[in-house]
């Protein structure tokens, strides 16, 4: 499905900083398919991720970029809610963007879109589906994230902690880890399959298979040890009901 904008303060891109760009662009390419111009990963000719070469000012690994119509404006928000700005502001092609992490340490960025609003293709094999938030802070991470961008805390899906902003579910919480970072999940046809493939190509699976809520988890990283993690949505059938009566008139009923 193409996209062509992202709601404020909403998951919106996703890049890699690598010191091996060569490597880890062969990687991505044979594991879902990626073609690459520039410093962007692209699917079926639209951009679904970026990447770049290792530098000080930002650690390496995949980075989360969060919607920011105003990039100026939210980066005080962060620092307000006793987060860090850890770069100045960066020029980027349609895009102005700067790095920042929240008050227990975990790196992400902001976008303010200037004719690129983020990935361009969602919800099909190859495209970005989630990011998770990992800390063992959730309570200073609530804190955070409810006074820099308005989420709350819900439980959804039968699948643990999820962010939420204005009732929509925006990203997850995973606690336990003794970690604190943001990580991305990709969406596949089949985890067992791209699992299978990450390990030919020297990534390697750090834990699932899991069964979630809205399907089926792996955590993985890839060879040169950036952590991320794939999805594969479980369709169920929908069945409809058409009824008639006088009184309500035509109704619908959705089973399944």
């Amino acid at each position: 499905m193409r996209i062509r904008g992202f709601a404020p303060s909403t998951p919106c891109w996703v890049e890699l900083t690598t010191s091996d760009p060569a490597g880890a662009t062969a990687f991505y390419a044979r594991l879902f398919g990626w073609d690459i111009e520039g410093d962007r990963f692209l699917l079926d000719g639209r951009a679904v991720a970026g990447i770049s070469r290792s530098r000080p000012d930002r650690p390496e690994g995949w980075l989360t970029y969060l919607a920011a119509p105003d990039l100026d404006q939210a980066a005080q928000r962060v620092q307000t809610a006793y987060g860090r700005q850890l770069t100045w502001p960066e020029d980027r092609q349609g895009a102005r963007s700067v790095i920042v992490a929240d008050a227990s340490g975990a790196v992400f960025g902001l976008w303010q879109a200037a004719g690129f609003a983020g990935t361009q293709l969602r919800g099909e094999p190859g495209t970005m589906a989630w990011s998770d938030l990992l800390t063992d802070d959730v309570s200073r991470a609530t804190s955070f994230y409810a006074a820099a961008f308005g989420w709350s805390l819900t439980h959804e899906f039968g699948s643990g902690e999820w962010l939420t902003e204005a009732h929509d579910s925006v990203a997850g919480v995973i606690s336990g880890r003794g970690d604190r970072r943001w990580q991305p999940s990709f969406q596949v046809a089949d985890c067992a399959e791209i699992g299978d493939r990450a390990a030919r190509l020297g990534g390697r699976v750090v834990a699932g298979p899991m069964e979630m809520g809205l399907g089926s988890y792996v955590e993985m990283v890839d060879p040169f040890g950036a952590p991320f993690a794939i999805t594969a949505p479980v369709h169920r059938p929908v069945e409809l009901t058409v009824a008639y009566n006088d009184v309500t008139g035509m109704e619908l009923t959705y089973g399944g």
